[in-house]
């Protein structure tokens, strides 16, 4: 009977471990964002994440691409590819033709999603001549400022689920001190009940 204790604590710690454990294994899954950019050729560019916490889906999306032109051409439907780049990156199984173009994407796994945006297609300019290029204090000057907000929309992108995951730590810390705590509790009583006999 002195053992009850001790398989009592086991257990608890057990269960304990189990439903600290899980908030991490069901963090994914649920609504998906569709991040949808053109790459500056003839392509789409098509980024996959979880809404809820924005890591990387890393299962297989089905998702189709439509596209309609100001000059009332169509496009599509055509399915998503997954990417050589990244593990949840997609591109169009085929070149967007050249134009503007108001692209539609649509997914349907591993949850429903939809997003529409306005992408420029074409051909690739050629990079400036050197002496076209303008003098050095005038480009520092005049990418300071979009540098400066790139940096602002970074920081802001970060800061969402900054304080969700110390918190998490803390938690769990607090709960791994508790049953320390009790275990210590536990074993001194057992040794002293022991003692006495």
């Amino acid at each position: 009977m002195k053992k009850a204790p001790a398989y009592v604590l086991t257990v608890l710690l057990a269960g304990l471990a189990l439903v600290l454990g899980a908030p991490a294994a069901a963090a994914h899954g649920g609504p998906i964002k569709l991040e949808v950019t053109g790459d500056g050729a003839d392509n789409v560019n098509v980024l996959v994440t979880y809404k809820k916490d924005g890591h990387p889906v890393t299962e297989i999306v089905a998702a189709t691409l439509k596209a309609t032109s100001a000059d009332g051409r169509s496009f599509g439907p055509v399915p998503l590819r997954s990417a050589p780049e990244g593990q949840n990156l997609y591109h169009s199984a085929e070149p967007l033709p050249s134009g503007e173009w108001r692209v539609t994407v649509t997914a349907t796994e591993p949850s429903k999603a939809k997003t529409t945006v306005r992408v420029k297609a074409g051909v690739v300019a050629a990079t400036p001549a050197v002496g076209a290029l303008p003098a050095p204090d005038q480009t520092s000057q005049a990418t300071a400022p979009a540098r400066n907000g790139a940096a602002a929309a970074t920081t802001a992108g970060d800061d969402d689920g900054a304080t969700g995951t110390p918190l998490k730590i803390g938690v769990i810390v607090l709960a791994a001190l508790a049953a320390v705590a009790t275990w210590i509790v536990f074993a001194r009583r057992h040794t002293r009940a022991g003692a006495g006999h």
